[in-house]
């Protein structure tokens, strides 16, 4: 098992991160041991993150005891994973406005301590101001398909702390029908004004037309 970034692992074909709870799974995926630890595998088809992993990521953002504000949460397939990433010492706040989504998210924050369930439109930051400190988050991250994608993003920037690291899963259809390359060159400018572009990814063959952009605040 060789160690990619820190907490992510590869048996050279498979991604992997140590199970946080061993022997439960979150959503069905496979556990392996290997020198008496457990691992999880990590699904690129259901983790935007991990596809990004599988094509060549450059630089992890996500590391022990960070904390994280993780925007479109969904159920918590890929949160899981970076649940294990940053272990008991970490935070994640996971934002999403699926009541649905959110009562599953729910039950699995009973186990995994470091999760912390808002039930919020990602657009409305001052629903979980009360929550979060502006310039306390040590990674952004969000996985949301809507048309204002970048201006959601932006607009939480503000929890980030200076220098510190983002990513964004970028749907180009959800904001036009246009060519993909074109509509991801105009919202890359519009991030450019508070964030530099550390790394683009293509997330082919895992998701069509999505884009997992690194970032770094200005």
């Amino acid at each position: 098992m060789k160690e990619l970034f820190e907490g992510v692992y590869s048996d050279g074909k498979n991604i992997f991160t140590k199970n946080l709870l061993p022997g439960k799974k979150v959503y069905g995926e496979k556990l392996i041991q290997k020198n008496g630890i457990e691992y999880r595998t990590w699904n690129p088809f259901k983790s935007k993150y991990c596809a990004g992993i599988k094509n060549d990521l450059k630089k992890n953002i996500f590391f022990k005891k960070s904390i994280v504000l993780y925007l479109g949460s969904a159920e918590g397939t890929s949160v899981s994973h970076v649940s294990d990433i940053i272990g008991e010492k970490g935070i994640i706040f996971c934002v999403d406005l699926s009541n649905i989504a959110m009562q599953k998210l729910a039950k699995l924050a009973e186990e995994r301590k470091n999760l912390f369930p808002i039930l919020s439109d990602a657009n409305k930051i001052e629903n979980y101001l009360e929550f979060i400190e502006k310039n306390s988050i040590d990674i952004l991250f969000q996985d949301i398909s809507q048309r204002n994608q970048i201006e959601i993003f932006l607009k939480n920037s503000i929890f980030l702390k200076k220098n510190c690291f983002g990513a964004l899963s970028l749907k180009t259809k959800s904001i036009s029908q246009e060519n993909a390359k074109k509509t991801l060159e105009i919202e890359k400018k519009k991030l450019e004004e508070k964030f530099e572009i550390i790394q683009i990814i293509n997330l082919e063959p895992f998701e069509k037309e999505h884009y997992l952009i690194i970032v770094k605040k200005k």
